[in-house]
């Protein structure tokens, strides 16, 4: 097993801040139609020393480890941090101690990055999403034509 592969399970073995917040400002989602990945993420802001900044940040991703391990790390990174200070990480930036992404998972950086971008600003993305994206058709408010039906066990 790689260096990578080891703190990958690391990560997933106990995932900080997964899960919907209630009680968010701001709430991020972006999509990736190349793999099937979507990542939802939320941001609570508090003041510290007259400044906003980012108190709390959670997230639910639908796709790969490696993204779900990436915005575990993130949202831990963000605490503290000004909505300017949180604009300027990059995808890299946002992994954290996972080290260099590999080129296959480049695009779970990026999806973290993409929902955290979202969620700072949300109007920006939302009108600038193309309709044919998972982010465009969420924002887009025309109901689904997927159905989710309970299976019985």
């Amino acid at each position: 097993m790689s260096n990578f592969e080891g703190k990958i399970e690391e990560a997933l073995a106990n995932p900080s801040n997964q899960g919907e917040m209630v009680d968010a400002d701001s709430v991020g989602t972006v999509g990736s139609p190349d793999c099937g990945d979507m990542m939802r993420m939320w941001l609570k802001f508090s003041e510290k020393d007259g400044k906003k900044v980012i108190d709390r940040a959670s997230f639910q991703a639908f796709g790969c480890q490696t993204a779900i391990a990436v915005a575990s790390i993130a949202t831990q990174l963000l605490k503290g941090k000004t909505a300017e200070e949180a604009r300027q990480l990059s995808a890299q930036e946002l992994a954290g101690d996972l080290g260099t992404l590999p080129p296959m998972k480049i695009h779970c950086g990026q999806l973290v990055e993409g929902a955290l971008r979202n969620a700072l600003d949300p109007g920006e993305n939302a009108t600038t999403a193309p309709k044919d994206t998972l982010l465009g058709n969420i924002n887009s408010g025309k109901p689904s034509k997927i159905r989710i039906v309970p299976l019985e066990a």
